[in-house]
Parts: structure tokens; sequence; C-alpha cells
């Protein structure tokens, strides 16, 4: 079994070495906000935006610091984000609307790459492709078909590679074929935060950080919010915490599920063994229901590697030790590699694996992104900031989805860890049973 050394780990997120100093954020809590943001993620940032350069004034309140949520602590793997399929969402609401929801994925993905080049943003972006690997023969083929109804149904491109070919994207003998997306898309979480962040304050948004929301009551005149620094009257706000969504609003918090997603960074590597195990410079993912994801970071001297790595929650250095673990069994040449990082961050998932936004008692809110919410939590934030504008363009296709929960869910997932365990067991039945035809 492989060994790794944690004393020297650093835990915090990889992509902060390198944002360096933030802008000055922060100063006096007001006494009333045109619009006050709770959030200051993609979702928050990207609604902030809008409504500050349409004249609002607004306010963006988080917990922590601003950005210390899953907008810093992501895989930086872009996606069209929307999981459930075409038959199966055509099935639940009409093949209309089933179309206009994939649709709302790709539009995302080109929203964000619009954004980045048309504005000069410095985040990293790449239009580099996934490579998504099946771990076995079995999922190869279902890959295959469904590929072949996405390009016939939907003209969504892809690219079949046969196991004889894996190496050509993947360095590994672990997989069993898999597809290459080409619009799929990699950036840097950080540094793409930090522009964001930086467009809200242009356009006239407030920030402050550290400063926890712990209530939202409505009144005649808007809102009262309260805060662990005083309370703000609004007339509109916009709830944007996703996976750190705890006490602010229950009827929110009941439909989504917050699970833990735990990420390491190798040390530098040698040029060469890069070059071997990701020729291409694709993301990378695999067809596990507890899924990994995996990538070069930026500048291409380490690999990032991240997933579910136990049915409950744990800790980053127990984490290190077990995703090291399963790094090496899909690369074993990376046995001898050290960790520079591990850290973790939470995402939010819904019952219908659907991102859900709208309105609620008169709150405005977008979440629930299922862990592929990189380029859809700043579109849904930037649909949000127009809707609270009152603008036509901010519907969605989301927008009147029903968004269900289930009986006595408060927002606690006590049944995570019996789900997460059998799908490991699934996962590594099935491997193992790969390898033995093999």
């Amino acid at each position: 079994m492989a060994k790794v050394q944690t004393t020297d780990i650093r835990h915090q997120p990889y992509w902060l070495d390198q944002t360096g100093p933030a802008p000055a954020t922060g100063g006096t809590l007001p006494d009333r906000t045109d619009v006050l943001v709770i959030g200051s993620g993609y979702t928050g940032l990207n609604a902030a935006q809008v409504t500050a350069a349409g004249g609002r004034e607004t306010l963006v309140l988080d917990a922590g610091d601003p950005g210390f949520g899953c907008s810093t602590r992501n895989g930086g793997q872009v996606s069209t984000s929307v999981k459930p399929s075409l038959p199966k969402l055509t099935a639940k609401f009409g093949e209309q609307k089933a179309r206009a929801i994939r649709q709302t994925g790709v539009d995302a993905l080109e929203w964000l790459g619009d954004l980045i080049e048309s504005e000069g943003l410095d985040a990293d972006f790449r239009r580099c492709g996934r490579f998504h690997a099946a771990h076995t023969p079995e999922h190869y083929e279902t890959l295959v078909r469904d590929a072949e109804q996405m390009r016939r149904d939907e003209a969504l491109e892809s690219i079949v590679v046969p196991r004889a070919e894996q190496h050509k994207e993947l360095g590994t003998d672990t997989y069993f074929g898999g597809l290459v997306y080409p619009r799929h898309c990699s950036v840097h979480p950080g540094k793409m935060h930090r522009a964001m962040l930086i467009r809200a304050l242009d356009a006239g948004a407030t920030v402050i950080g550290n400063c926890k929301v712990t209530g939202v009551e409505k009144t005649s005149q808007g809102f009262t919010v309260t805060t662990a620094k005083g309370k703000v009257q609004a007339r509109d706000v916009v709830v944007a915490t996703n996976g750190y969504s705890d006490g602010i609003v229950p009827w929110m918090q009941r439909r989504v599920i917050p699970i833990g997603s735990y990420i390491i960074v190798t040390e530098e590597l040698p040029e060469a063994t890069i070059d071997r195990l990701f020729p291409t410079d694709r993301i990378a993912s695999d067809t596990c229901k507890v899924v990994y994801y995996y990538r070069t970071t930026p500048d291409r001297r380490r690999i990032l590697f991240g997933g579910r790595v136990t049915t409950g929650e744990t800790d980053t250095v127990s984490s290190a030790k077990l995703l090291h673990q399963s790094m090496v069994r899909i690369f074993p040449e990376l046995e001898g590699s050290a960790i520079s990082h591990s850290w973790n961050g939470t995402v939010a998932y819904t019952f219908d694996e659907l991102a859900h936004t709208g309105t609620h008692d008169g709150i405005h809110y977008a979440m629930g992104y299922c862990g592929s919410g990189v380029s859809m939590a700043g579109y849904l934030g930037m649909r949000t900031g127009q809707k609270v504008l009152g603008l036509a363009e901010g519907k969605t296709a989301f927008d009147d989805l029903p968004n269900p929960t289930r009986p006595l869910y408060t927002g606690k997932p006590w049944f995570l860890p019996a789900a997460v365990g059998y799908y490991r067991w699934l996962d590594a039945r099935q491997c193992r049973a790969a390898a033995a035809g093999a």
C-alpha cells in the first residue's frame, strides 16, 4: 500500500498560493441596502455585479473570508453541468423543457468562456476538453451508446477512445477506454474568484466577510437580515450559499444535501512524468458512482486529484492518505510522490440532481449545482441578478422546476454514509470483476 508523508502538507487550497493579496473589502455594516446577497462565491458575486451595475445599492455578506467556500476549493473542471440525460428529463418534464434544461448547461459553459475572454480575466481558462474514463467494459459500452445519442439528439460533440488508444489521452491501464468531450474546459478557481470579486467591487458592490447571516425575516418594506454584526434592512435578498446554507432559510436548507469533496495536489513532478500521464492536458474523471476527478495544475508541474474518500466526513490529514492511495491505484508510478496540499470543500447536491433557482417567500436563490457548478453557479448568479432588476432575460429553464425534499430531512444528510458506502462497495465489486476479466 502506498504511503504518503503528511507532516509538511499545507491544509489549504493550492489555488490560494497564486492569487496574492486580496483587494480591500469590509467596512461598516449599513443600516439598509437595496440588495443584500448572502454568499460571496461565484453565484453571489455575479448576482451582485449585475445589480450593482444596474444601479442598485448592493451588499454582499459572507460568514468567512470572501470566497472561503467551494468557489476557491473546487478542482477547476468546467463541464456542461447538467447530470440527468435528455431521455430522463424528457420522461419527467416533456421534450421541450428537457431540451431547455440541457441547453442551459451548454449556455453556462459558453457564458463563462466568453466572459473570461471578452474581459481579459486572469483565470488560466483553457478549452482543453475532458477525458471521461470507463471503469468497466460495460460502462465503456454505455458511454459509447450515450455519446451517439447525444450527438444525434443534442449535437453534443464527443470522441470515442477505445482502451487500445487510451494512453494517447491518459497514462493509465486502469480504465477500459472512455470519451473525450472537447468543449469542456479548465480554470484556476482562485484566480477566477478573485477576478469576479474585483468585477463586483468595480461595479459598486460592497463586500463584507466574516459577517455570518443568521436569519432573514420578511417585512412590509422588504426584509430584515440578522447578522453577527447587526441587522440590515433590504429591499431584495439573494441567498447564494449552496453547500454552506446552514441556519439561514430552513426551506432552502431542506432542499440541498451538503457533501464534502476532498482534493490533494502533488509536489512538483518531472516534466516527462506529467507528459506521460496527461499527454493532452485534458481534465479527467471516471464513471464510478463515487467519482474521482483529476488534472494537472495550470503550469503542468503538479497533479491535482480529488473525490470522495470515506462514507462520512473526515479531516484533511486522513483524506490526503486515502486520496493518495486512490491516485496511485490509477497511476502506479506516482507511488513515491509527495503531497504538497490537502483540503476539502462542501458541494450541494439536490434530490433530483438538478440545480435550482427562483424565489421562495420573496427571497431569490440559486443553488444545488451537484458538484458541477464552476460555470453554472456564476451563470445562474448572473441571471438571478437580472431577475432582481426585473429583466426578462433573467428567466431560465430551471426557474419553475419542482424543488423536492424528503420527509424528516432538515439539511443534515443522515442517510449519506449508507448511500456512499453502498456505492463504494458497488464500484469496488465492478472494478474487481472487470480486472478479473481483462
